[in-house]
């Protein structure tokens, strides 16, 4: 009996992470499904991004699918900030942690933006030095 109550918590947790696992599969395979249409994606626990051509499209993975999509152009975006803990940082500058990472797009018309969120200093400043590249030959 004393053998069976030791065990049973550990029962629970093993139920439990396979769970929180299959949850997690659901959301790659979902976003796997939804990345094949761009010419490049990003997955990560906080965001989606896809880039194809011009347009831009993110939202947040969940179990069922994909939330929150919104799409722009980068024919619209002014200008493109990497924003570490709220502060705009250089890409070629990276600090080596931060608590909040985002790539923020600022539009051309007057205080509109999009922050997309990241896990990663170097995925976020990798995709903010690819996008500001295409921003550049766009403008040009």
């Amino acid at each position: 009996m004393e053998r069976g109550l030791f065990w049973l918590p550990l029962l629970i947790i093993f139920f439990w992470l396979a769970w929180q696992g299959s949850k997690e599969y659901q959301k790659v395979e979902a976003y796997r499904t939804w990345a094949e249409q761009f010419d490049r994606a990003k997955y990560d626990i906080y965001a989606v991004l896809g880039q194809k051509d011009n347009s831009i499209t993110w939202g947040k993975p969940t179990a069922k699918g994909l939330i929150q999509l919104q799409t722009f152009s980068l024919l619209d975006v002014q200008n493109i900030h990497l924003l570490i803990d709220g502060k705009v940082t250089d890409i070629n500058a990276l600090p080596q942690k931060g608590r909040t990472i985002e790539l923020e797009f600022i539009f051309n018309e007057a205080n509109q933006s999009v922050k997309v969120p990241f896990t990663e200093i170097s995925l976020a400043a990798e995709w903010g030095k690819f996008l500001q590249g295409a921003l550049q030959n766009i403008t040009k």
